[in-house]
């Protein structure tokens, strides 16, 4: 029992007690800006366009529409899944703790290797959203001023757009809320603004049979099943980072309905407005090689070029640019949130370090330059592999999702023992999640396969030696030390002392 002083608390802070954490971080989000997070971390505006070139290539026009759907339905799968889990355990460990709880037995174990595969795709995810924001801003750059669009410049970019998100970051949540809250409505606007002006001003459009059934393989394979299934990745990792609604609850007021929420509606609205633009950029390309000759390097920008000309051309990358701010942004918050969280429990090399709070901000301030040099370690490849943002990007997939459906997973193995919160699938749990399993096997052997052929030094992709060195050090670390110690997620102290802890933290 709780001594007959202690403060009242909300039921959100009592059911963290209950999970056996002591609220440090600032409870000052809306159900909505939970929501707007993982919005802005599956960013249409950001992953479509950013991979559209890979996918012009790669299955061209058809796989591009038909693929969207496809792995939407997939993904939303993964994500109710996901939400039914988030529910029951609302904390900014998100998929690593409910790895630990879930477990039969090794719990630790299963934590540690989520947490890892986890932590892997969320430095890819902010590695690959800030890489494309800064291709973008070198393509605005160089049509607006001559700033060439060369390896060199795009890295330096990339490190200026982390920089600046890392410090804002660092200013509190509430300004980070404000911001993604702005962020859901630049991204809708966006891409009405974007389809309506390809759709108005040019005078020629692609045909319907062009957008739906024109297949294109430049990727000198002879297989076009294989070719198309390749071409999946442009969806799939759009649709991606819908986890940072779980890594934010311990923010959010009412929990264990906003974070459920935040992921299913996030993917939710992606899918109709992705495919919107999707739909709206294929039907206005006019110079189909043009556009991937582009100088720029940025299939999109030429297409707008062609399409509306110059002026309408800039002014339509600054949407894009400004909504890929915004993605990358989120995601550092998200990132960091895991970071401070899997730190906490002292899984990370310098947890001490890493699971820091700013007493005046009420942030994680070392986790966020974590989350943002570690990106940039992974992004700067550009400058000597030609491939590397498609390795960046796969990368970010696999180790997300793999992730995602290892609570999943152990959820099924609990049947009807599992603990429902108040938002749940019912009799739908079992079937969505036996999908959502069997989806992510499929997508993290397949994106470790060759992208090009012939094969070479520049050309392989170097996914499943990213995958290996992360797996390979968190594994090698496990069996020398780590199983040792690591007791999976710790409960901060003991009920008694929970209270005191509280009041020791609102005076700092």
């Amino acid at each position: 029992m709780f001594p007959a002083d202690a403060p009242p608390v909300s039921s959100d802070e009592q059911r963290l007690r209950e999970l056996g954490y002591t609220q440090e971080l600032a409870r000052s989000m809306s159900s909505f800006s939970n929501f707007a997070v993982s919005f802005s971390i599956v960013s249409v505006l950001s992953g479509c366009l950013t991979l559209y070139g890979f996918g012009l290539n790669t299955g061209g026009p058809a796989m591009i529409t038909w693929g969207w759907p496809l792995v939407g339905l997939m993904t939303l799968c993964v994500a109710l899944a996901m939400a039914e889990i988030c529910s029951s355990y609302p904390t900014a460990g998100g998929l690593y703790y409910w790895a630990a709880k879930l477990a039969p037995s090794r719990g630790p174990a299963w934590a540690w290797f989520t947490g890892y595969f986890n932590f892997m795709g969320q430095v890819a995810v902010t590695a690959g959203v800030d890489f494309g924001a800064a291709f973008f801003t070198n393509a605005f750059l160089e049509m607006q001023w001559g700033f060439a669009a060369t390896p060199a410049h795009t890295v330096a970019l990339f490190a200026v757009i982390l920089l600046l998100h890392g410090l804002l970051n660092t200013r509190g949540v509430r300004l980070v809320a404000i911001l993604n809250n702005v962020s859901v409505w630049w991204h809708l606007v966006g891409v009405l603004v974007i389809v309506g002006a390809l759709v108005l001003v040019p005078s020629h459009h692609a045909s319907a049979s062009f957008v739906f059934t024109k297949f294109v393989n430049n990727t000198g394979f002879h297989s076009s099943f294989y070719v198309a299934m390749l071409g999946l990745l442009l969806a799939q990792y759009t649709l991606t980072g819908y986890d940072a609604s779980a890594h934010m609850t311990e923010e959010t007021h009412d929990a264990a309905r906003s974070g459920p929420r935040g992921i299913v509606n996030s993917v939710l609205v992606s899918l109709a407005a992705g495919w919107v633009l999707l739909l709206g950029i294929t039907f206005a390309i006019q110079d189909y090689d043009g556009a991937l000759g582009s100088s720029t390097g940025v299939p999109p920008a030429q297409i707008f070029l062609d399409a509306i000309g110059d002026t309408g051309a800039k002014l339509l990358l600054l949407i894009v640019i400004g909504a890929q701010f915004f993605c990358g942004m989120a995601s550092v918050t998200a990132n960091s949130r895991m970071i401070y969280a899997f730190s906490r429990d002292g899984a990370l090399p310098g947890s001490r370090l890493w699971h820091r709070i700013n007493p005046r901000t009420q942030t994680p301030t070392s986790a966020v330059w974590l989350a943002t040099g570690g990106a940039f370690l992974l992004g700067a490849q550009d400058l000597w592999n030609a491939t590397a943002y498609a390795a960046v990007t796969s990368v970010s997939v696999i180790g997300l999702y793999i992730a995602y459906v290892i609570p999943v997973f152990l959820r099924l193995r609990q049947g009807d023992s599992f603990q429902r919160g108040p938002w749940h699938l019912g009799r739908w749990s079992k079937p969505v999640g036996i999908l959502a399993v069997g989806w992510t096997a499929l997508i993290t052997v397949l994106f470790m396969l060759p992208t090009v052929s012939p094969i070479t030094a520049v050309s392989f992709n170097y996914t499943p030696v990213a995958v290996a060195a992360v797996l390979g050090f968190a594994g090698i670390w496990w069996l020398i030390s780590a199983r040792h110690w690591f007791t999976g997620p710790k409960v901060q102290d003991s009920p008694e002392e929970l209270p005191d802890r509280t009041a020791e933290l609102e005076t700092r």
